[in-house]
């Protein structure tokens, strides 16, 4: 099997593979530590605690998701989650522990226990990756291609059957019995974003343009504090995490404004709103109260800007964090498209709704990435042909087109906005124009100043879109 994308869950997925008797070849359009999951500050969401229980992070996810998630989906992640923790600490990777030995576990808005596990404090991203990619880059049953990128999908017979690839100028191709995309997400089409620039949208655009489905493109999660600044840093992500620990989001007048613990779709409207009311470019965090010692990378970037925690306030606004939507699959990565699967944050299982819960993305990444892993093995070997369609992947999106997203499709949408972006010249930005106007309402991270109200009939409803770029309604059980 081929693996596309080096991150948290396709180093989880080709290692799970692997280690059941799969020959992966791993495809990773930058060194291995280079991935959006390297940066990831938050942790990853499991019912560890004796006083927690899978269903009561159900219960919380489904209230998160505003009613649009689905449910199968959400009981694979938290029955499931816990123990991919303990398979990722059979794998080497060493959590936070409290001074007893035992599990560190954080709290983060929209959960009602802690359950949140940790690896560095706020460098849980950076440890998972580096230990898998330690473990992927040394294991006899995985090649690994590195600075190659995939740029089309290889279609025959309305089955994948593999991948063509670029690398030092040259092309060529790879053929596998399943491909496994785990390129990330989309949030960088954002102008202002908390993601590093490659997260674009790419494997979207791979299956779409190869005749596989995406679904909730309108669902863009808008983190609530992302610095704000004039310099490189901008739109660097302080993580929910300091705020399960203390700190305090200050209006103009240093005052309090909402629940820094109420789900990350109602805070970051309430900073949007106190934004607009005040004409301020950001609001403040306070991080006073919280040990700065357990998040040493934004101990470091704020000693860069010159911002000293225990004394000045930060300065923080929404940024396009996290895309809920992406490819549709089923709960073992399965595409519309045969042979093709997907995992992590590319892929949509209807998990995350309309408002992902914090830390639920990267249990996803384990839980879907070891799911994938059993699955796609059991495809057919690709059959034997010459004619192969390869569907040749989208040039990159301009300035103006993360302007224009920004501008029409961000915190709060309109008709006029969204229908001027459905001209836009990047595939991927129309797609999602067309998905924000399908969903005739407000909900979670989708709202609509002229559909400002929650519509009951399109509970656990989905939009989904496939090649010929129209939108349609489903309901996904």
């Amino acid at each position: 099997m081929a693996v596309v994308g080096a991150g948290a869950a396709g180093l989880f997925c080709a290692l799970a593979a692997a280690r059941d008797g799969a020959r992966v070849t791993l495809i990773s359009r930058s060194p291995l530590d280079g991935s959006a999951s390297y940066w990831a500050q938050g942790g990853i969401a499991a019912a560890l605690a004796t006083e927690d229980s899978p269903e009561r992070h159900v219960q919380d996810t489904l209230a998160a998701g505003r009613g649009a998630a689905r449910e199968s989906a959400v009981r694979v992640l938290c029955e499931e989650s816990p123990d991919r923790v303990r398979e990722l600490q059979q794998l080497g990777v060493r959590f936070d522990a409290d001074r007893h030995g035992a599990l560190a576990l954080g709290l983060e808005g929209g959960h009602s226990a802690r359950r949140i596990v940790h690896a560095g404090g706020s460098a849980t991203g950076r440890r998972i990756t580096r230990q898998l990619a330690a473990l992927a880059a040394t294991h006899e049953r995985i090649e690994v291609l590195e600075d190659t990128t995939a740029d089309a999908l290889l279609v025959t017979d309305g089955r994948s059957v593999g991948a063509r690839l670029r690398h030092a100028g040259e092309t060529g191709t790879i053929t596998a019995r399943a491909t496994v995309l785990a390129t990330g997400g989309a949030a960088a089409l954002w102008e202002r974003s908390t993601n590093p620039p490659g997260s674009v949208g790419v494997g979207l655009a791979l299956a779409n343009s190869a005749g596989a489905d995406l679904a909730d493109l309108e669902l863009t999660q808008f983190h609530p504090t992302a610095l704000v600044s004039d310099g490189p840093d901008d739109g660097f992500l302080v993580t929910e995490a300091v705020r399960g620990e203390g700190a305090k989001l200050l209006d103009a007048a240093g005052q309090r404004f909402v629940d820094e613990l109420a789900p990350r779709d109602e805070v970051a409207l309430a900073i949007e709103a106190e934004l607009r009311r005040s004409g301020q470019r950001a609001v403040r965090l306070d991080l006073r109260p919280v040990d700065m010692a357990r998040f040493p990378n934004i101990a470091e970037m704020l000693a860069r800007n010159g911002i000293d925690p225990t004394r000045d306030n930060v300065p923080v606004a929404p940024a396009a964090h996290y895309t809920m939507g992406g490819i549709a699959t089923d709960l073992d990565g399965r595409a519309s498209l045969a042979g093709l699967y997907a995992v992590g944050e590319c892929a949509c299982t209807g998990l995350h709704g309309a408002n992902r819960l914090a830390s639920n993305s990267l249990a996803e990444c384990v839980v879907l990435g070891r799911r994938a892993a059993v699955a796609a093995p059991d495809e057919p070997p690709p059959a034997t042909t010459a004619d192969v369609d390869a569907a040749a992947l989208p040039t990159r999106p301009s300035a103006e087109t993360r302007a224009a997203l920004w501008r029409q499709a961000g915190l709060r949408r309109d008709e006029t906005g969204l229908r001027a972006l459905l001209d836009d010249p990047y595939p991927i930005a129309r797609l999602i124009a067309a998905s924000c106007l399908k969903r005739e309402e407000s909900r979670g991270a989708h709202q609509r100043l002229d559909r400002p109200d929650v519509d009951p009939r399109l509970d656990r409803t989905h939009t989904v879109v496939g090649a010929d770029g129209v939108a349609r309604l489903e309901r996904w059980e």
